[in-house]
């Protein structure tokens, strides 16, 4: 398949398929486990119209849900899950991760969620999917091959500073006995350095948050007081002080902003837009 991606280095992480008709993109890391199921959608292969062409996964941001529902069905079917078992983020930029058990199974697609403020999701059961959103912020996706676990979780500026990545390596300890070494962690397409200028005050919270010695790597200053920030590198740093290993995670390799005719981007759209969302899910035997 021709690669349409603008890639932040020659050689490509991110695979690009379609299937049925629906495009994806996929981590080789965990693809290689055949232990999970997982995706990060693009803006093609869906049915939504106007500012939300065409797939959209937002229901609350004024797209018709018959073709939200639709573009769902689709997903599914493309990276072969239950549509009925997915379970939904209800994201606020928090750290706080739910544990998702079969009781959870349609929350957010056959019926309400009945919970909020909740930017990661975690599960042992296989069949359950984890779906969170984005625009432009970063996606985790987790894996622990040995106790057969996973973790999904969103992570913006805010998410970043305050260790989301950790919080959810020790969320899946706490509740799954999973080693941070075991753990395969991958960063998701989200907005790179080169595109994601921001102020001092935001600047000054990841050098409160992180190490001065990493500061040349996540901070480049411009003028009037303006900063590129690499959200790829604080991730990558937040995993591997929560104890995962350099060789278990993998990063990017396409920005959202670079790329905008094929993923939703805030910083190129605004709030008129739809939502790309990343699946995970193991495996049933």
């Amino acid at each position: 398949m021709r690669d349409i991606w603008k890639r932040k280095q020659e050689m490509a992480v991110l695979d690009y398929r379609t299937v049925n008709g629906v495009p994806y993109l996929a981590f080789p890391a965990l693809e290689r486990t055949g232990i999970v199921c997982h995706g990060f959608s693009t803006r093609m292969g869906g049915v939504s119209t106007g500012v939300y062409s065409t797939m959209n996964f937002a229901l609350l941001k004024g797209d018709d849900p018959d073709h939200v529902r639709e573009n769902y069905r689709r997903m599914a079917k493309a990276i072969g899950v239950d549509q009925e078992k997915m379970v939904l983020s209800w994201q606020t930029h928090t750290t706080n991760i739910r544990k998702v058990t079969e009781d959870d199974a349609g929350k957010g697609i056959t019926r309400e969620r009945d919970y909020h403020d909740i930017d990661g999701l975690i599960t042992d059961v296989p069949g359950l999917t984890l779906v969170t959103f984005y625009a432009d912020c970063v996606p985790l996706y987790f894996l622990d091959p040995v106790r057969r676990a996973v973790g999904l979780s969103h992570s913006g500026w805010r998410g970043t500073v305050g260790r989301m990545g950790q919080a959810t390596v020790e969320a899946m300890g706490r509740e799954y006995g999973s080693n941070p070494g075991d753990i395969i962690a991958c960063i998701g397409p989200s907005i790179c350095q080169d595109c994601y200028e921001v102020g001092e005050e935001v600047a000054a919270e990841f050098r409160r948050a992180f190490s001065e010695k990493y500061w040349p790597e996540l901070l480049c200053a411009k003028p009037e007081g303006k900063y590129l920030l690499n959200l790829w590198r604080a991730n990558e740093i937040v995993l591997l002080e929560a104890g995962g290993k350099a060789e278990n995670i993998q990063v990017t390799d396409i920005c959202t902003h670079c790329n905008p005719d094929y993923l939703f981007s805030h910083r190129t759209m605004g709030s008129e837009r739809g939502n790309l969302a990343a699946f995970l899910s193991i495996k049933e035997l």
